[in-house]
């Protein structure tokens, strides 16, 4: 069987809720994305053979199929095919997933993954919200209602079940929430993500123009005092809105190939994806997959924890990562190296390549071998993705 690498990896800078990115198209925003990849790649655009690309909420502007509307808003001929991935905050994983099982079996060559996500412009919920005020009905099935009575899916909960199984305090979630901000303060500053964002030009309400290339949910003047003063979100819990992921706009992808593929591309990888995982779980709790599908991997893979060199767990909400951290035993200074989703953001669909992007940038940055990147997902899944720099 093939090999499936990572040549490039790429992503646009976070945009707050009504920020910077408020007036891309999602499609338009997708299709920027692309044409980095095949800009920095140089590739031909015929050797593409497909694009996947993850979305959440698929709908509105979002919809009929983003990933093609994003190939139609790029520089990409017509002939190039695409399709969308749901798999909750893990869309853009899965796609990963798909593009490298594509070319692993050598019923493609060369393919591009990755997810976009404009929460602004297509608020999270709406999926539901449309048909339930229109009279069209909801995805609990009465089946799927006998099955679990009496409960409710709710990431909310889910988050201060994870926190409650796992015995963290509102004192641990802060903190981490601020370390998140504090690592992403330090790698910004430090130019880290520099080779992996993609630049945009943005018009401000003013009418002027500025590049778009910081995310913009870092907060720079994050403290510990500050984020602990925040709100609970549910009375007697322990998760705010400042230990949890940021709404948040984006797009990110990567581009896969086989060895025949990078020989058509005369391209060099930066990493193998040496394993590929993906586990369900109990949908109440929602949250806690992340932590056996993690468990599986390393022993399908044949590695320990300590093997691993750089992880990527996405912030969802704080308790999420620190309950992982807890049951794996990992470094916690291998993890979220860069700072996560509480401080970066967390553009549903697109989470998964920007997770993916950073990793790999970060494994080239520190001359690092191995990488493993996770996500909780709606309906109790986890994705597992390990890769090896090259």
């Amino acid at each position: 069987m093939a090999e499936a690498y990572i040549v490039a990896a790429a992503r646009t800078a976070g945009g707050r809720k009504g920020g910077r990115l408020k007036g891309w198209h999602p499609a338009d925003l997708g299709g920027a994305l692309i044409d980095a990849l095949m800009e920095r790649t140089k590739a031909d655009p015929a050797l593409i053979e497909d694009v996947i690309f993850g979305c959440v909420m698929q709908v509105g502007e979002q919809a009929i199929n983003i990933a093609r509307n994003a190939v139609l808003a790029s520089k990409l001929p017509e002939t190039v095919p695409a399709t969308s991935v749901d798999r909750q905050c893990g869309s853009s994983q899965q796609a990963l997933h798909f593009a490298a099982q594509a070319v692993k079996s050598g019923a493609m060559d060369v393919v591009i993954a990755g997810g976009v996500e404009c929460m602004t412009r297509v608020p999270m919920g709406l999926s539901v919200m449309l048909p339930a005020q229109n009279n069209f009905g909801t995805y609990m099935s009465p089946n799927i209602v006998k099955r679990y009575s009496d409960t409710q899916f709710s990431q909310f909960l889910g988050a201060e079940m994870m926190a409650e199984k796992y015995k963290l305090s509102k004192d641990q979630l802060d903190r981490f929430a601020y370390e998140s901000h504090a690592k992403a303060i330090a790698a910004t500053q430090a130019g880290a993500f520099k080779d992996e964002i993609v630049p945009l030009t943005v018009t401000l309400d003013d009418g002027s123009k500025v590049e778009h290339a910081t995310d913009e949910g870092i907060r720079f003047d994050a403290s510990v005092e500050a984020i602990g003063a925040v709100k609970l979100i549910r009375e007697g819990g322990v998760i705010t809105a400042a230990t949890s992921s940021q709404i948040c706009d984006g797009a990110s992808g990567v581009l896969i190939a086989n060895e025949a593929g990078l020989r058509a591309l005369d391209a060099k990888p930066m990493a193998r994806i040496h394993h590929m995982t993906v586990l369900g779980g109990d949908p109440v709790i929602m949250l806690e997959a992340p932590i056996p599908a993690t468990q599986r991997a390393l022993a399908k893979a044949g590695l320990k924890i300590g093997d691993v060199d750089l992880f990527e767990v996405n912030e969802a909400f704080a308790s999420v990562p620190v309950a992982w951290l807890k049951e794996t035993g990992a470094d916690p200074a291998r993890l979220n190296a860069r700072g996560g989703a509480i401080a970066l953001g967390h553009p549903l669909g697109a989470t998964g390549t920007t997770l993916m992007t950073t990793l790999v940038h970060a494994l080239r940055d520190t001359a690092k071998r191995y990488g493993l990147q996770t996500m909780c997902e709606g309906g109790g899944m986890a994705n597992v993705t390990i890769v090896e720099r090259l």
